[in-house]
């Protein structure tokens, strides 16, 4: 397995056809409060958009018209993985459709301004990657930055480079939240 840096790129394995992306994070523990964070994906274009609204993977759409990208579902505490993923989004790339270039894995804070929360209170976060058909980490990355006002994170993001899918880590935070992103990929 690698351990990923911010920026860093890896070619994945031709013959890799299913691929998990497994988000992971621990809130801080505060009494009565819930804290729910969201995995979303972006299937994006040539124009670094979505194509369609439906080619946003999320809790109310769970799945991508191709078949090829799936939501697990929303953990709305957390507290679903104790130590490993909370929310995975799988990704067949024998079904992605020929105009999807890039896949962006985002986390976001769900009523962040209403609980006013950031990922300044979030600990552990992380995105891995790994084959889904023999569950075998490929490579991680931690996200060790402090965003003490940002409420949205794109954290990595596969996309295809001459025919071929490579991985990057991004570690991007704005405090737009989910909205913020929507805004920025899709029309």
């Amino acid at each position: 397995m690698i351990n990923l840096e911010k920026g860093q790129r890896i070619s994945m394995d031709n013959s890799l056809t299913l691929v998990g992306v497994g988000l992971g994070w621990d809130p801080c523990e505060t009494p009565g409060v819930d804290f729910d964070l969201d995995a979303s994906a972006f299937m994006l274009g040539a124009s670094k958009k979505t194509p369609k609204d439906e080619f946003f993977v999320f809790y109310n759409n769970p799945k991508s018209p191709d078949g090829a990208v799936a939501s697990s579902g929303d953990d709305l505490t957390g507290g679903n993985s104790d130590g490993g993923d909370d929310e995975t989004l799988t990704v067949d790339l024998t079904k992605v459709d020929s105009c999807i270039q890039e896949i962006v894995f985002t986390v976001t804070i769900h009523k962040a301004s209403e609980r006013r929360q950031n990922f300044g209170q979030v600990r552990n976060s992380y995105i891995r990657i790994y084959n889904a058909v023999t569950n075998t980490d490929i490579a991680r990355y931690d996200l060790d930055e402090d965003f003490s006002i940002e409420t949205a994170v794109e954290f990595g993001r596969l996309y295809k480079r001459n025919g071929e899918w490579k991985f990057e880590a991004l570690g991007l935070g704005t405090k737009d939240g989910l909205q913020g992103l929507v805004n920025k990929y899709c029309y």
